[in-house]
């Protein structure tokens, strides 16, 4: 037979909703707590409360350390008195020693009673919490408890939901008592327990409820593309099938509309339209402005002002694809994606002759329509005159020219746009190569800057004390940090607080007078190996080529007007002394010798630093050959002929 302390248990575990765990729990702490406030024990010692479930008995365990010499007797125990209580302890261990005082049970009733019922409810709080936060998203059912302005209470089975005003349908009443069907919001957890918000008007309250009244829904054979609600008022469904055969709209109604006239009755009478999904964007488009026949969509996709969809109606269509107050085309508008800008099929062909008659390239751009548009002129003329409604035949004729005139001037926008793309590129990446070219700058101009800078502090810099207070606040400490801004041009100290012209013409002054070392540009090895290579170079081959006889007259003329190089001693001896005629070529009789020669100036400047070269024209051979000067081991000079 159970115990009065177990019944008593079960029966708050089954009212309170909550594991035993939790209530064995909150009956241990509250245990505990009352042996700390009536015994006064010491409180570094480690209590522990136990619970007999069949008896309902309470006792109070303290832990104490087994040492040889005992310093705390609250918190420390000898070996030979812990082997009394557990035989198999050892030195440094732990024992548990009952310390449960006469009459507990009574007193921790008393004291802890308000403990217990606190984590009770604490527990409790927390169980609700963790049941409506998995519910958030989805429908409950509650009773209408109390009603304000500014917000419904609805009790969902003992716990309250708050219905705010921005989230109940317009135009719906409330009365006590009533039972409702709601879509969980949010769910937050606070010191009084879950807050909970729900809400009627939210666009997700309608998918759900399809998915509990369309098996097919909530089966996955039909899916919910997009829904666009104006609670209260009008809904639009888009539907499409997963697997093939099913018809998602009449899937979605039922027999004879009963599936959707409940979701209607359960929204108070709004009105839902079903409409099928499709991939074709213009075809969507037709079928979301229903009940209203479309007579034609064009699409324009603009990355700055979003996609817009012209779409033509017949006349009287026109009314009832617009909607009371706009709403069909609204409610379209979200279901789509697209902004939907409708016109009547009169005031499109009339644009459409408009702008025919005062752009001269529309009319090639148009093709076969352009055979209609006298056709459509007078079609108009005779509908102004008698106001009756057009033909299929007409319509068509009129639905080809204004659709020929949509898509120019859709495909002149596009072009347009293409081009200010463009540029906009092209401007960006000429932004960001003179960024890049102006940063490539800067960290050369700072590669420059000596490392003696960095060592030397500003206090020694000898400024001014307003000039030193502004740098210091800009938190610039040495010479070799200022140095990094200057790099980046005169903006790089003006952009500082305080800083001005004066103050620029200070610090540039004192930078100045520090006579700094200049740090020496680093030659890359390539350069050097090309440089060392002109040296060792001892004679370069010429083309040879047969002077004209206007280069020879001019050779004669060069010699006669300028003076002849001074002669230089000949260390080498030849058998014979051939008579030669030494001259200093000028430029332009050089590029005529040497067609194919060409001299980059890096080159021509390290030539003229490590080779000294005349060109001499040889009368017995005819050849322009090139006389050097090299430098031998003695230390002196000589020539040679190349």
């Amino acid at each position: 037979m159970k115990s009065d302390f177990l019944l008593a248990f079960n029966q708050i575990c089954s009212e309170r909703g909550l594991s035993g765990d939790v209530v064995i729990e909150a009956l241990q702490m509250a245990m505990v707590s009352a042996y700390h406030r009536d015994v006064g024990d010491n409180v570094n010692q480690n209590v522990t409360a136990k619970i007999n479930l069949e008896t309902g008995k309470a006792q109070i365990f303290i832990e104490k350390r087994v040492v040889e010499a005992v310093t705390d007797p609250d918190l420390e125990i000898t070996l030979a008195d812990a082997r009394i209580i557990q035989p198999d302890v050892e030195l440094d261990g732990v024992v548990m020693i009952d310390d449960t005082p006469k009459n507990f049970g009574r007193i921790a009733a008393q004291s802890a009673k308000q403990i217990i019922l606190q984590r009770i409810r604490e527990a409790e709080r927390d169980a609700r919490y963790a049941h409506y936060v998995q519910q958030e998203g989805e429908i409950v059912h509650g009773v209408v408890q109390n009603i304000k302005s500014q917000a419904v209470t609805v009790n969902l089975e003992g716990t309250e939901a708050f219905l705010p005003r921005s989230q109940q349908v317009p135009g719906e009443h409330y009365s006590l008592h009533q039972r409702l069907r709601a879509y969980v919001l949010e769910v937050r957890k606070t010191g009084r327990g879950p807050q909970i918000t729900i809400s009627r008007s939210h666009k997700n309250m309608l998918r759900r409820l399809l998915e509990l009244e369309v098996p097919e829904i909530f089966s996955g054979a039909v899916e919910i593309k997009s829904i666009a609600r104006e609670a209260g008022s009008r809904s639009k469904v888009a539907v499409a099938a997963r697997q093939p055969g099913v018809d998602p709209v009449g899937a979605c109604v039922g027999m004879r509309g009963v599936r959707i006239q409940s979701i209607v009755n359960e929204l108070g009478g709004e009105k839902i339209d079903i409409i099928e999904w499709s991939v074709d964007a213009p075809a969507f488009i037709a079928k979301s402005l229903s009940p209203a026949k479309v007579l034609s969509v064009q699409l324009e996709e603009d990355p700055i002002g979003g996609r817009t969809a012209n779409v033509v109606v017949p006349d009287d269509q026109l009314s009832l694809a617009i909607g009371r107050s706009g709403q069909n085309a609204r409610l379209s508008a979200k279901l789509t994606g697209w902004r939907i800008d409708i016109q009547g099929v009169t005031e499109a062909a009339t644009l459409a002759l408009r702008q025919v008659n005062e752009d001269s390239n529309v009319l090639p751009a148009l093709g076969p329509a352009a055979e209609l548009l006298p056709s459509v002129a007078s079609i108009l003329r005779q509908h102004e005159q008698e106001r009756m409604p057009y033909s299929s035949e007409e319509l068509r004729s009129m639905r080809y020219v204004i659709e020929g005139v949509q898509k120019y001037y859709t495909s002149i926008r596009n072009a347009e746009r293409a081009r200010l793309m463009a540029e906009e590129e092209s401007r960006r990446a000429a932004i960001e190569a003179a960024d890049a070219e102006r940063r490539a700058a800067i960290e050369a101009a700072r590669s420059r800057i000596p490392p003696l800078a960095y060592e030397i502090p500003l206090a020694e810099f000898g400024l001014s004390t307003r000039v030193l207070g502004h740098l210091e606040r800009a938190k610039l400490a040495t010479v070799g940090s200022v140095m990094e801004l200057l790099a980046e041009g005169d903006e790089g100290l003006l952009k500082l607080d305080g800083v001005g012209p004066k103050s620029l013409a200070e610090v540039k002054q004192c930078i100045e007078a520090l006579a700094l070392p200049e740090v020496e540009e680093v030659v890359p090895a390539e350069e050097e190996e090309e440089i060392a290579a002109e040296v060792v170079v001892e004679a370069e081959a010429v083309p040879s080529t047969e002077p004209a006889p206007e280069a020879v007259e001019a050779v004669e003329e060069a010699v006669a007007v300028e003076p002849a190089p001074e002669p230089v001693e000949a260390l080498i001896e030849e058998e014979e002394a051939e008579p030669t005629l030494t001259v200093e070529v000028p430029e332009h009789l050089l590029e005529e010798a040497e067609e194919d020669w060409e001299v980059k100036p890096e080159e021509e400047r390290k030539r003229s630093r490590n080779l000294r070269r005349q060109l001499v024209y040889d009368e017995e051979s005819g050849e322009i050959i090139a006389r050097r000067r090299r430098k031998r081991e003695e230390g002196d000079w000589e020539e040679y002929l190349g």
